[in-house]
């Protein structure tokens, strides 16, 4: 049944009023940043569920509403506008959007909901110590034994391992045909005796990341998405959604003390050091913000081709893109705050952010693929240039060479 954008944007404004408030923005404001959520924030997510605002653009039957994009849009501008979290997840929820376009009907039942709410954590298991850019280039294996899959290998940098209920895997299925051919994807439970988690330590002072061991690990057959070593159209489905989420935004500061008024913040950051009057500096701000202006319409533009189901590769230019932001607003933060950037602890909150977003921004140029493999795919799917020769891509994986 369709409805009109008045009638729609007047149920979403109705049910916000009902349900969100300065107690429940207050306890989100204040979550400390982790990979396990909150209760309150779990609590608010399911009752955006049940509300069916939270994938508006699924069908009915996956807990949406069946909208075009416009409409869907009208739901995200009035949380957006109250600053309610928990809607456009069929835009960024790289797990939810995965499961829906490759799972099957007994795993999506299983977890659609609680990915939807944040009731299950959930990892990558892509990288290998010898396949990380090349990721057709892996050495994992599952094997077929009766009703499951029995997955051997090692994987590495792994954000959220060691508090992981599955994990998002690729492994090699047939060793016989070329090796984009014979990968498959599947959602690899984490907590069994086969898996083992060792973290790395970061120049952050923090583990994000970590060492991923697997042996003899047991995976239901249902847990296969796509058909059998068909799991890199899968993968590029799912990096697509990766990209698109690294393209559009990426973690703030980690000190917790907030600029004093609601605008830019480096703007905010300028006003509070004296120094917004500064033409040099300002110029600086302003080109920052100008790129990420323009970067969200580039995400826009390649949301508009996933929507579609293809795998844009305009998401490449957008994660590029967005690598190159925070690098300049943390050289640029780094500018305003001058000499204090020098120092650290609690006492020094301004020169704390400076310092770990200068750290951080390397995240999001290696994670999702590094830069250099953003500029090879934009070289060769936007800008039509030749492919890099790759002299194993057509012969059997058993037969390439190790070394």
């Amino acid at each position: 049944m369709s409805v009109t954008n008045e009638t729609l944007r007047d149920e979403v404004r109705t049910w916000l009023d009902e349900n969100w408030s300065p107690e429940i923005a207050e306890a989100l404001a204040n979550e400390s940043y982790g990979w396990e959520t909150s209760p309150e924030r779990k609590a608010w997510l399911n009752l955006v569920l049940e509300g069916r605002w939270s994938v508006p653009r699924w069908p009915e039957e996956w807990h949406g509403r069946g909208l075009e994009d416009q409409q869907a849009k009208i739901i995200e501008q009035e949380f957006a506008r109250v600053r309610a979290p928990g809607t456009g997840q069929d835009r960024m929820n790289l797990w939810a959007n995965t499961l829906l376009a490759g799972g099957s009907q007994a795993l999506k039942e299983q977890l659609i909901v609680r990915l939807l709410t944040s009731d299950v954590n959930m990892c990558l298991l892509y990288s290998e110590p010898g396949a990380g850019s090349d990721l057709a280039g892996i050495r994992t294996r599952a094997d077929r034994q009766g009703d499951h899959y029995v997955a051997n290998g090692q994987k590495v940098w792994t954000s959220g391992a060691a508090v992981a209920d599955y994990g998002m895997l690729i492994a090699r299925t047939d060793w016989d045909v070329p090796k984009h051919k014979g990968i498959s994807f599947f959602f690899c439970p984490m907590k069994q005796p086969g898996i083992e988690v060792r973290p790395l330590r970061q120049i952050t002072n923090e583990s994000h990341f970590n060492e991923v061991f697997i042996t003899d690990a047991i995976i239901p057959a249902e847990n296969l998405l796509g058909p059998l070593n068909s799991g890199w159209q899968v993968l590029n489905t799912a990096l697509a959604y990766e990209r698109s989420s690294m393209g559009e935004g990426a973690r703030g500061p980690r000190s917790g003390v907030k600029e004093a008024t609601n605008e830019e913040p480096l703007i905010a950051l300028a006003r509070e050091a004296g120094r917004l009057e500064e033409p040099g500096l300002r110029q600086d701000i302003a080109q920052t913000i100008a790129y990420k202006k323009l970067n969200a319409l580039n995400a826009a533009r390649g949301k508009a081709a996933l929507k579609q189901g293809t795998s844009s590769s305009v998401m490449s230019l957008g994660k590029l893109a967005m690598s190159r932001i925070l690098h300049e607003e943390a050289r640029v933060r780094t500018e305003i705050i001058g000499a204090q950037s020098l120092l650290e602890g609690e006492n020094y909150p301004r020169a704390e952010d400076a310092n770990f977003l200068s750290l951080n921004a390397y995240f999001t140029s290696i994670g999702g693929g590094t830069d250099q493999i953003q500029r090879n795919i934009i070289g060769e799917r936007v800008l039509g240039l030749p492919k890099e020769p790759e002299v194993d891509k057509t012969i059997p994986f058993r037969d390439v060479r190790t070394s």
